[in-house]
């Protein structure tokens, strides 16, 4: 029993962890120098999708843009802000959003969202405007999760659809190296046909330039014994 007390810690403490991936919660921030409320949230994600996912969320479901990413991403803040914003239709109140994405770990970013009705008037835990703010974050959770399922999906049947093609390409240049090798095969046994066949022409010829070698001394021979009737019957 005593052997199974730490496998056990390690995943009571896996599934707390767990279980606080994707709730949103009362927490608090450093900014300006004092430590404001704040609803915070854990998704399983890198800080820059999450922060990416939350400015592309926020303006599709709120008409909120974001502002801190500067110009083609220089002079990027560590703060997104939007000024003048409406979180809740109840009560009618404009507030300057605030937010900021950390990285607890290399696959758990981490969402706090704050916000104030004025200079230096933040809204606090207790206050109800809090309320629809912990609201739009716990969305924004439960739909970041949804998306990071999706583009796991997506990525998923990418790598699956290259993996299908390299495979087609695969065969495909197996096959045409299959089928060059058995044309390259009949080639081969066709050369060595022709060399079998060249090799009895060669020794055909050998015998016919035999017999032509001694062709040749006859018809020189009786060249020659033309000749000399033909000079003894020009003799006067």
């Amino acid at each position: 029993m005593k052997a199974l007390l730490p496998f056990l810690v390690l995943l009571l403490a896996a599934a707390t962890a767990q279980g606080q991936l994707y709730e949103a919660r009362a927490g608090s921030v450093s900014f300006e120098k004092r430590s404001r409320d704040a609803v915070q949230v854990q998704v399983e994600a890198t800080a820059d999708w999450t922060r990416d996912y939350w400015q592309r969320w926020l303006k599709d479901n709120y008409k909120i843009k974001l502002k801190g990413n500067g110009v083609l991403k220089v002079g990027k803040s560590d703060y997104l802000t939007a000024s003048q914003v409406l979180i809740s239709s109840t009560t009618n109140q404009f507030v300057d959003l605030y937010s900021t994405i950390t990285a607890p770990s290399d696959t758990v970013a981490e969402l706090s969202v704050w916000a104030a009705t004025g200079p230096d008037t933040f809204l606090a835990a207790s206050g109800r405007e809090f309320g629809p703010m912990r609201d739009i974050v716990q969305r924004f959770a439960t739909a970041a999760r949804l998306q990071a399922i999706r583009d796991g999906v997506n990525e998923a049947e990418k790598a699956l659809a290259a993996a299908t093609k390299d495979k087609e390409k695969l065969e495909r240049s197996r096959a045409n190296l299959a089928g060059n090798t058995k044309s390259n095969l009949a080639r081969i046994e066709q050369l060595h046909q022709q060399n079998a066949e060249n090799k009895v022409k060669s020794a055909e010829d050998s015998v016919k330039l035999l017999d032509n070698a001694r062709l040749l001394e006859l018809r020189q021979s009786q060249l020659e014994r033309n000749r000399t009737r033909l000079l003894n019957l020009d003799r006067p």
